[in-house]
């Protein structure tokens, strides 16, 4: 009897397959120069789809995986498979007409006129271009160049920004697997209460959740095969070591054996089970090697409470992975491939550009029109001191965060943060916060939302009620920091 394979409607008359076939390999299949065959490598996408895996990832910087894709869906034909793709813009300043180059780069690529879902990636939440992105790739949904819009990498303060301040999201593409459960802090219910879906990768940790591992000596951690061992071999240390994970390893094989599938199986099914899973990403090597099969077994079975209780108990042995959905690439530790930034960008530049005065003080402007009008700077720097001035939820002529005060305090904290970077400090280095709400109902919500950004900085803090300026705002906020007030 043939698997039928389980569909998600991300949208309505938008539906996907719940295991995706991710093309991130092909960068990796294309390392050190070597070339594939575009044409052999495409045609190498077809056993998926006439499988039911109609659903292929990739992204601009997957190697030839667009073109790869464009030719695949020019042989298949329109509307039979789904095409996500993702735009992840060099870090800092981006102008309108290159949101749009990029688009068309992606079209040209994918031989379509329109991208079925296009999922979009922040570096650094401190530069508030990452939110005229993402405006600017609305225009150009509402114009018909994309189907969708989606992101990848977001935490869960941002994706509420971008929720309540009008922008269109389906889906947030995220790590999430039996190592990394940090999803279900807080980003699941966001996603639950908006209608928005998660795309899971890293489900089988580049491969180490499989039998191949299973009672195996702890490997040369320098010398693995692919960056996706390099990158899931930092989760695995900074989960508790290779012993903890063998652990994990034996205890969902023992599951495994009762469903008669493989340690693969479980470890996916675990994930597509979880609320708010819309789907999991799975890698393909095209042309190289096929897991069809044992990706049609997910849909043969599901856990029952039993097991999923034994998942739990051995999950609780791991140490969870620190930070919010998408830190492994903004804050350390990096859990990437090669332990940083550097084969993903050269640098990060400052958020706003310091001017040094003549007294010796340095500043920043945030170009929001009051601070021409009003006489004043986003923030001073004086020797280690940095002062940032009463800051809203203002980005150009927007009022970010809709009518929610803790979306208008996650981005004013960006925007604090990004002042304080451009003068060289850091969040970490702030030593005092003060707080203005225009409405007493809004203090907890505030409230959390300040713990969510400085429970690991804790500097003195107040909390007032005041009459704010401008009706649209629900929260203000200042702060100072003192450059070397912890250590760097």
């Amino acid at each position: 009897m043939k698997t039928t394979v389980e569909r998600c409607e991300l949208a309505p008359g938008f539906s996907i397959s719940r295991i995706l076939t991710g093309l991130w390999q092909v960068a990796d299949m294309e390392r050190d120069g070597r070339k594939l065959d575009l044409k052999a490598t495409a045609s190498a996408m077809l056993p998926y789809a006439d499988a039911g895996f109609t659903t292929f990832d990739m992204a601009d910087h997957y190697g030839s995986a667009e073109e790869i894709a464009g030719l695949f869906h020019r042989q298949k034909g329109s509307g039979s498979v789904q095409l996500l793709t993702k735009w992840v813009p060099t870090p800092g300043a981006t102008k309108q007409e290159d949101v749009r180059t990029a688009v068309q780069r992606s079209l040209q690529r994918l031989q379509t006129d329109c991208i079925d879902l296009l999922q979009f990636h922040a570096w650094n939440y401190a530069d508030p271009s990452w939110l005229d992105c993402l405006f600017w790739l609305q225009e150009l949904k509402e114009e018909g160049l994309i189907r969708h819009l989606g992101l990848t990498n977001f935490d869960t303060p941002h994706l509420r920004i971008v929720v309540n301040s009008g922008i269109n999201i389906v889906s947030n593409q995220v790590c999430f697997s039996l190592l990394d459960q940090r999803a279900r802090n807080g980003l699941t219910q966001l996603c639950i209460d908006h209608g928005i879906k998660l795309l899971a990768f890293g489900t089988v940790a580049g491969g180490f959740l499989t039998e191949r591992w299973l009672g195996k000596q702890e490997p040369n951690w320098d010398d693995l095969e692919t960056w996706s061992q390099m990158k899931y071999g930092r989760f695995i240390k900074v989960a508790g070591g290779w012993e903890v994970f063998q652990e994990l390893l034996h205890s969902v094989e023992s599951i495994a054996r009762r469903y008669g599938v493989s340690i693969a199986n479980i470890a996916c099914r675990y994930i597509l089970e979880e609320p708010a899973v819309g789907g999991i990403i799975i890698g393909a090597q095209l042309g190289r090697s096929e897991h069809i099969r044992d990706n049609l077994r997910l849909f043969q079975f599901s856990l029952d409470e039993n097991s999923r209780s034994g998942i739990r108990d051995a999950l609780a042995k791991l140490t969870p992975i620190p930070g919010d959905c998408g830190d492994e690439y903004r804050k350390p530790p990096f859990l990437t491939a090669s332990g940083d930034l550097s084969h993903h960008v050269e640098s990060i530049p400052s958020p706003y550009e310091a001017q040094n005065r003549v007294d010796g003080r340095s500043i920043v402007l945030s170009g929001t029109p009051w601070e021409e009008i009003a006489g004043y700077c986003r923030a001073v720097r004086s020797g280690d001191r940095i002062l940032v001035s009463g800051t809203t939820a203002t980005h150009g002529d927007r009022a970010i965060g809709g009518n929610d005060p803790a979306a208008q305090l996650h981005f004013v904290i960006d925007k604090i943060e990004g002042a304080i970077q451009s003068l060289g400090g850091r969040l970490e280095d702030v030593v005092r916060t003060r707080v203005y709400i225009s409405r007493m109902e809004n203090w907890e919500a505030v409230a959390r939302a300040h713990g969510e950004r400085f429970h690991h900085i804790l500097p003195a803090n107040t909390l007032i009620q005041a009459k704010l300026i401008g009706d649209q705002y629900l929260v203000e906020m200042e702060a100072e920091a003192l450059v070397n007030a912890v250590d760097n």
